[in-house]
């Protein structure tokens, strides 16, 4: 953890994940474009994990299919701030649909960290957590500490299924060395339906 620019805690977003990725059982995981890939890769490849190279702002919308084509298995999105930001239209239809099963997490630096470091709104005072509240997510929160994160696993570990839910994690701006999951769109689609134990097509 360190302090940002502005005196508040924010996560070391390789250590955050990987406390995720570490505790997420038989969870499936989508990641959004760029780092959130990175970071979900670096802490560990694995077939039920459904990494998205292109299509910014999808993927909300792809967890949110997924989980509804899953209902048993609880589903994890880990995305960055400029992608949720693109679909912010995804949090009304998410919440409408109202999956139980189905967890989003926004690692926010409030940079657009593939273009360039530009300030993305959430430094200029938009807050997705309260964005994903007023839309009907059944539970929202934004954590700043690793003992939040620990907090967070443990309740979510706890409760009975409720959802959709939308957590928003508070990062530093930085850009740890890239670990890069596999860039073949068709292996990854073939892999993660291998795992859900469906044919290739």
């Amino acid at each position: 953890m360190v302090t940002g620019g502005s005196g508040r805690s924010r996560l070391d977003r390789r250590e955050a994940v990987a406390r995720l990725v570490a505790t997420r059982g038989d969870a499936l995981i989508v990641t959004g474009l760029g780092s959130p890939s990175y970071d979900v890769h670096a802490a560990g490849d694995h077939d039920g994990n459904y990494y998205l190279w292109g299509a910014m702002g999808g993927a909300a919308l792809v967890g949110l299919g997924i989980a509804l084509a899953q209902p048993e298995r609880r589903v994890i999105v880990i995305t960055g701030d400029g992608e949720q930001l693109m679909a912010f239209g995804a949090l009304a239809t998410i919440a409408v649909a109202a999956p139980s099963n189905l967890d989003i997490v926004v690692l926010d630096n409030e940079h657009y960290g593939e273009t360039g470091m530009q300030a993305s709104p959430t430094g200029h005072g938009v807050d997705l957590a309260a964005a994903a509240a007023a839309t009907g997510f059944a539970d929202t929160t934004t954590v700043r500490s690793l003992d939040e994160v620990e907090a967070l696993i443990n309740r979510r570990a706890g409760e009975t299924r409720t959802g959709p839910r939308f957590s928003v994690l508070k990062i530093e701006v930085d850009a740890p060395p890239r670990s890069l999951p596999p860039r073949d769109a068709v292996f990854i689609k073939n892999r993660f339906r291998a795992h859900l134990g469906h044919p290739p097509n």
